[in-house]
Formats: C-alpha cells, sequence, structure tokens
C-alpha cells in the first residue's frame, strides 16, 4: 500500500515510524511519502492561507498550493504504481462521514491512499471541485463530532485503523477477528495470568473462572454474552443500528 500525505507540518507524521506502522514500512508493506504543503508556494513567505471571502472568522487554506501538490503527489505516485493508478483522496474533515471499523477495512485493500490535511477553517471548497472533476475518488472522514486544530491527528488514527487491517502487518491476522467493532459489537473483558491478583488496595481479583475451565465452547458463549451486555450498557446505538440494519434488509 503507499499512502501520501500533504500538510504544513510534516514533523507531525513522525510517530509514523514506531511500532506496528513503522515496522509495516520496514518491511515493505506500506510505502509512506509525506509532502509539505508550503513546497508548492510561490510567494516568500510561502503562504498558504487567506480570509475567508463574504467575511467571518479565521483562515481559510487557498486552492492554488492544494492543485499544485495533488499535481504532483498524484504525478509522483502514478510513476510508481502505473498510470492507470487511481488514489482514494482523504480530506479529515468534522463535516465527513464518520470513521468506523468498515471504512478502515475498505481502505485496507486500497493500493493507494492520498490525505489531505487541512488547518485554520479549512481547505477552499473548490479544491475538491476541481478534484472531482478530474474524476478523482474524494471522500471526507470524520472521527467524531468534535473540532480539530488540523488533520494530522486524524490522519495518525485512520492510518493506525487501516495499515492495521493490511495482511502481514500483525503478526497474528486472528487479532483483528475478535476485537471491538469488528461483528458490530464492543470486545468482551479481556484478562491474563496471573489468575488471582490482589490489588494495591489489597483486594483480591480473580479471573472468571470460565475461561479456567478449557471448555472452549462455554468460553465462546461467555465472552458472546459478555459482548453484547457491554454493547448494550456502553454503546445502545450499535444494536439499534443493527436493528434498524435487519429492518431494512427484511423488508426489501
Amino acid at each position: 500500500m503507499r499512502i501520501d500525505v500533504v500538510t504544513i507540518f510534516p514533523e507531525y507524521l513522525a510517530p509514523l515510524e514506531l511500532s506496528l506502522i513503522g515496522k509495516a514500512r520496514r518491511d515493505g508493506l506500506v510505502d509512506l511519502h509525506v509532502h509539505d504543503l508550503r513546497t508548492f508556494t510561490h510567494d516568500r513567505h510561502r503562504t498558504v492561507d487567506d480570509t475567508p471571502v463574504g467575511g467571518g472568522a479565521g483562515m481559510v487554506m487557498k486552492p492554488e498550493p492544494w492543485a499544485e501538490a495533488f499535481a504532483h503527489v498524484l504525478a509522483e505516485g502514478r510513476a510508481a504504481l502505473g498510470e492507470q493508478a487511481r488514489p482514494e483522496i482523504l480530506f479529515p474533515n468534522p463535516a465527513g462521514a464518520p470513521l468506523v471499523q468498515a471504512t478502515a477495512r475498505e481502505l485496507s485493500t486500497s493500493p493507494w491512499l492520498v490525505f489531505a490535511c487541512g488547518r485554520y477553517e479549512g481547505i477552499d471548497e473548490r479544491v475538491y471541485e476541481h478534484l472531482a472533476a478530474r474524476g478523482a475518488s474524494v471522500r471526507l472522514i470524520s472521527l467524531g463530532d468534535y473540532v480539530l486544530n488540523g488533520g494530522e491527528v486524524a490522519v495518525l488514527a485512520i492510518t493506525e485503523a487501516v495499515v492495521r487491517l493490511v495482511p502481514g502487518v500483525l503478526g497474528n491476522p486472528e487479532s483483528v477477528v475478535e476485537e471491538s467493532h469488528s461483528h458490530g459489537l464492543l470486545e468482551y473483558p479481556i484478562y491474563t495470568k496471573p489468575a488471582l491478583w490482589i490489588d494495591p488496595d489489597g483486594v483480591e481479583r480473580r479471573v472468571p473462572e470460565i475461561l479456567l475451565s478449557g471448555d472452549h465452547g462455554r468460553i465462546a458463549r461467555w465472552r458472546e454474552e459478555q459482548s453484547l451486555a457491554r454493547t448494550r450498557e456502553r454503546r445502545p446505538d450499535l444494536l439499534d443500528a443493527g436493528r434498524d440494519a435487519g429492518d431494512s434488509g427484511s423488508a426489501a
């Protein structure tokens, strides 16, 4: 998988050198390229923003540097992947579709992702129009109903959610099968050794006996029950979404 990131803070992406993502890069599973948007400016102040047309607070990122940046990134990527290569262009944006596990799974099958990190009040809307007019696949993705200072934090989160699903990145591919959201529910409680732990307050805390039984069928049923109960308590909206999907499917 090739990943390109355009940002005015390239150093913000340094954590992608760490942990499993860094290992995936060193193993050749991920080819990451970070581009400084200011490289594509032509004034001595390297200006990437201006005041909003029509008035309003803050600054808006100018279309010209972005157009040049995308032209460069797409040309470079196609030189490496082939002229027919077509990336998914992703804009982290609170006005976008929420990032869910299904989205991460879908993006993990793409050979090429391009991230654009907005700042200030955002990117001039005409940049999206320009890319769409050229036939690009443009998607706005939101981490949640809140606002960040820029897209870099979101890129770190999205990249980790996506790359860990790329075959070969996780040492044990079964790890992604039972975790939260993989089946629409939250993950069940997990434990490790010792089976009896006396916490710093002197309280004895034991692993549930069923997990020590060796009966894998009972353990699987217990975990399923716990997953359902945890989802009902913490995220009932996930259960509602599942019921809505089921109703919609049966009605069709």
